[in-house]
């Protein structure tokens, strides 16, 4: 009996172990293309016109949702600008999808100027983010997309310089 017993334990170890490969080689392994749904959206800009993602299919991506009245996102502004003036050149684009209302945004705007496009997603955001892998809804939330329009990451939270050192290295 002692030895069936072993076996069977090993088994069961055997196929969880499996389970578990299998599931982490899914997790890295799943399509991060997102559906044309999601490139086809458009939002109004703070200034004025609008912003469609769609126009930044082609070239590296890196969408990053905020709000006027998150102390993280506040912070890594000036950090996804600086990697904007300094990544532009070889391809890369900025875009900041606010989730917040517009007037906060343009008085945010207007003593804190960016150099890469701004939209308004309003509260409707949130859910957008939900769908990109964002579950608990959090902010600051960034999406890295290849030039392809695949996510190469997911950054829920405060993103640092070697953060957006990684992502360059992504593509």
């Amino acid at each position: 009996m002692t030895g069936r017993r072993t076996w069977l334990l090993a088994g069961v170890g055997g196929a969880a172990v499996l389970a578990g490969v299998g599931g982490a080689l899914w997790r890295e392994t799943r399509n991060d293309e997102v559906d044309a749904t999601f490139w086809a959206q458009r939002f109004s800009r703070p200034e004025g016109g609008e912003l469609e993602l769609s126009a930044y299919l082609g070239r590296p991506l890196v969408l990053n949702f905020w709000a006027t009245w998150c102390p993280p996102c506040v912070r890594e502004m000036p950090l996804l600008d600086r990697f904007q003036r300094e990544h532009a050149a070889s391809g890369w684009q900025v875009v900041g999808l606010a989730v917040d209302g517009p007037t906060p945004v343009r008085a945010f705007l207007q003593r804190n100027p960016v150099s890469f496009p701004i939209g308004l997603a309003g509260l409707a955001g949130t859910q957008l983010t939900r769908s990109l892998g964002n579950h608990s809804g959090g902010l600051p939330f960034t999406v890295v997309f290849d030039a392809h329009g695949r996510v190469r990451e997911r950054h829920l939270g405060e993103a640092t310089m070697d953060d957006m050192r990684r992502w360059v290295a992504l593509s």
